[in-house]
């Protein structure tokens, strides 16, 4: 189902370029969709929940979720009917430039148990940005006295879209003087050009107006326009030539300022001052080039006056201009195309997103803690970056998608050996030398009721007096937990059960919280000679057994304990009053 606010031809022409992917690849877990960019809010992407075989009904009990590391507002999820679609304007050129591939990277993560998938949404490009010139006007001098098939370079357009999008091609109005010349490859080697194909009369025309005309290769199609104006000029016989139609340099990124990038050498056939030359950088170069690069006047040298970043501009192409000194003057011109060279100046960058803390210590092996995603600004070997861990034990990174990485729990743990852990994840990139990164997660052991209580010993021997008064405390029992909190908490009670004629609770009592054990009434040894009864706390039994005498009495505690929800056989427990 497609969202829309209204219906118009152009919503259609977007459905029709919508192309959706719903497929699994064997071993990836990944989820494909494609989606155009500029699609309007509500546009359908894919069923997400039904493409990764979750039920609807299990999206919100189990935390349904999707998280973004772009922009996590351009995608959502209808958890009613499972639906991804479009939530706000997705704009190619802002999200991804100039690159050729073009992707939204979700993660969607579920409880119970917890999952992750890997969704990407290809944004596809549509024809939405025209061929733009870097000037409106472009104004050439030339003399009458140029000869047949002269050429004259033009600044060619940029369009922002890619692929068919982006494929250029020019028109020249009507003109019996020029000619326009495309070659194949000239966004590098050499630019457009104006040829001469008849020769010029300064006295019969002495301005010559053009219109260059761009068009992209989008449907419908986008043009953008130039406006040439051509002066005819006397004089000068020849114009500066270049030794070189192009020139070629690699520069490394980090190269320092004030280098020398080539120097770009003309000469003039006439003399005097018409064979004098002066360099300059054409007068419609772009912006960056010219904050890049200068020239000099004299020499021709060219040198770098700012700093170049391999990760802002892979190329840089300069039109480089030599004009003669006579009174018309004739220009030559030439492209340095200089190609910056990656060094490895950025390390990686890591993300970390905790997911399941604290771990309790009776998590199952495979457990996945946290998701980890690196990044590495730079190209090559200089941005392929590899994860470890530190320490490794009892916890592992598993690479699950390109650059992401799950740190899982690899062997048991016990809260009461270790409850916490610092772990170092460290990155490092494949540059020489390397660069690396760390974070450090922290992981909390949360205690599960996995130890039973302990007593200090295992017998005590106490001596008592008989007839002792109502309310004496006569022995304490004491255990501890190595547990933490709640399940630490030991309460201490009897088995009521009846003694001859009388209820157990009528000779003696347990305090709940201290374990003190007092007799209640006055003990004699001719009533009573053996009284047996038990002291109990949650899932642990004590059996006590008591003999009273005359004068007085020994309490002697044989203690062991079993765990009724652990252990599958245990031993019983006595706590034996005898006759001294």
């Amino acid at each position: 189902m497609v969202y829309l606010s209204g219906y118009n031809p152009e919503s259609r022409q977007l459905l029709l370029l919508m192309i959706i992917l719903a497929a699994w690849q064997a071993g990836s877990g990944q989820l494909r969709y494609s989606v155009p960019e500029e699609a309007k809010h509500g546009t359908f992407v894919g069923r997400i929940a039904q493409d990764l075989g979750l039920e609807l009904a299990e999206l919100v009990p189990r935390l349904f979720r999707v998280a973004c590391k772009e922009r996590a507002d351009l995608l959502e999820v209808n958890l009613q009917n499972g639906i991804l679609f479009v939530n706000g304007r997705i704009d190619r050129e802002e999200l991804c430039g100039r690159s050729a591939e073009c992707s939204i990277h979700l993660e969607v993560i579920v409880d119970g148990p917890l999952r992750v998938f890997h969704v990407e949404v290809e944004v596809k490009d549509i024809n939405d940005n025209p061929p733009v010139f870097p000037a409106t006007w472009k104004n050439l001098l030339i003399a009458e006295s140029r000869p047949l098939d002269s050429r004259f370079p033009l600044e060619g357009a940029s369009d922002a879209d890619v692929g068919a999008n982006a494929l250029l091609t020019y028109r020249l109005s009507l003109s019996e003087y020029f000619s326009l010349d495309v070659p194949p490859n000239h966004g590098q080697v050499k630019p457009l050009g104006l040829v001469l194909r008849k020769p010029l009369d300064r006295e019969e025309a002495p301005e010559i107006y053009l219109t260059l005309t761009a068009t992209d290769g989008g449907k419908p199609e986008l043009t953008g326009t130039l406006q040439v104006l051509i002066t005819v000029l006397d004089a000068n016989d020849n114009a500066p030539v270049f030794d070189r139609t192009l020139y070629t340099v690699k520069l490394p990124e980090n190269v320092s300022i004030g280098t020398l990038v080539t120097n770009a050498t003309a000469s003039d056939l006439d003399e005097g001052v018409n064979g004098d030359i002066a360099y300059s950088l054409s007068s419609d170069i772009s912006p960056d080039v010219k904050s890049k690069f200068q020239i000099d006047a004299v020499s021709g040298e060219i040198t770098v006056i700012g700093l170049l970043d391999f990760e802002e501009s892979q190329s840089y192409r300069i039109q480089v201009e030599a004009v003669d000194k006579g009174s018309l003057p004739l220009a030559g011109h030439c492209t340095v195309l200089v190609e910056v060279v990656d060094v490895n100046d950025n390390a990686p960058q890591l993300t970390v997103k905790t997911l399941w803390l604290p771990v309790k210590e009776d998590a199952q092996i495979g457990t996945v803690i946290a998701l980890i995603s690196v990044t590495d600004l730079d190209a090559g070997a200089n941005g392929q970056v590899t994860c470890s861990l530190l320490p490794f034990d009892p916890f592992k990174l598993v690479l699950s998608f390109k650059n992401y990485y799950s740190l899982v729990l690899d062997s048991s743990l016990d809260r009461e050996s270790v409850s916490h852990y610092e772990l170092v994840v460290i990155a490092r990139d494949g540059g020489s030398p390397p660069l690396w990164a760390s974070a450090t997660v922290s992981v909390e052991v949360a205690d599960v009721n996995d130890n039973a209580p302990a007593f200090a010993q295992p017998e005590y021997t106490v001596f008592v007096k008989e007839n002792n008064p109502p309310g004496s405390h006569i022995f304490t029992v004491c255990a501890r937990d190595a547990d933490a909190q709640e399940n630490a908490l030991v309460s201490y009670s009897l088995v009521e059960r009846r003694v001859g004629e009388r209820a157990l609770s009528s000779y003696v009592s347990v305090h709940a919280e201290s374990g003190k054990v007092f007799a209640l009434q006055p003990l004699d040894h001719e009533e009573l000679e053996l009284l047996q009864f038990q002291v109990k706390f949650p899932k642990w039994v004590v059996w006590a057994n008591l003999h009273f005498s005359m004068h007085q009495l020994r309490f002697s505690c044989n203690l062991s304990f079993r765990s009724i929800a652990l252990f599958n056989a245990g031993q019983s427990s006595f706590l034996l009053f005898k006759e001294i």
